[in-house]
C-alpha cells in the first residue's frame, strides 16, 4: 500500500512543479508533453486540473500522503481502528471515482493524456482494489461469507480488469494517432 501511493505521490509531485513551471513561464513545456495525445500542457491548462478549485495534484499530494503513512504504520505491525479502515475506503472510493472522472475528461472532453496522471490512474486501481477487498474479506465492510469467499478468490482480477478497459478506451479513443 505504501509503495503504490508512494509512486502515486512522485507522480503528483512532479505534476505540481510541472504546473508551477507553467504558471512561472507561460511558454514552458512541460517534461510530460511529447506529442498531441501524451500532452500534460493541454491538460494542465484545462478547468479539470482546479477540479476543487486548486491544483489536483495538491490533492494527490495530500491524500498519497497519509496513505503513505498508514501503510508505513501498517508494515510495523500496528492493528488500525475500524474507523481508519473506514475512512480509508471512503479515501480510496473517492479517488478512484477523482480518476475515473480524470480519465473521461482527459479522453473524450480535452483529447489528451498526461503520463503523470496515468501513473496516478495505474496506481488508484490497485489502491482501491486492495483496500476494498481487505475491508470486505476481514469483516470491515459487512457481508455474507459467500461475498468474502469470492472476493478472496478473484485475487488480482479486477486490477487486471480496470487496466485492461482503460488500455482499451485509450487505445479506441486514438486510434487515428497510433496507426498514422
Amino acid at each position: 500500500m505504501a509503495a503504490l501511493a508512494g509512486v502515486a505521490w512522485v507522480a503528483a509531485l512532479v505534476l505540481m512543479l510541472e504546473k508551477i513551471q507553467v504558471l512561472r513561464d507561460p511558454n514552458y513545456e512541460p517534461s510530460c508533453s511529447i506529442n498531441p495525445v501524451l500532452s500534460c500542457g493541454s491538460i494542465m491548462n484545462s478547468a479539470q486540473a482546479e477540479a476543487f478549485g486548486l491544483p489536483n495534484p495538491l490533492i494527490g499530494i495530500a491524500g498519497f500522503a497519509a496513505v503513505i503513512a498508514l501503510g508505513v504504520v501498517l508494515a510495523a505491525g500496528v492493528a488500525l481502528p475500524r474507523w481508519i479502515w473506514w475512512g480509508l475506503q471512503a479515501g480510496v472510493t473517492f479517488g478512484l471515482g477523482f480518476i475515473c472522472w480524470l480519465a473521461f475528461q482527459s479522453l473524450y472532453r480535452i483529447g489528451a493524456l498526461c503520463p503523470y496522471c496515468m501513473v496516478v490512474w495505474a496506481m488508484m486501481i490497485p489502491l482501491f482494489w486492495f483496500v476494498t477487498s481487505d475491508n470486505l474479506v476481514k469483516g470491515r465492510i459487512p457481508v455474507g461469507a459467500g461475498v468474502r469467499r469470492v472476493i478472496g478468490a478473484v485475487g488480482a482480477l479486477p486490477i487486471v480488469l480496470g487496466y485492461v478497459v482503460i488500455g482499451l478506451l485509450i487505445l479506441v479513443r486514438f486510434w487515428d494517432f497510433w496507426i498514422s
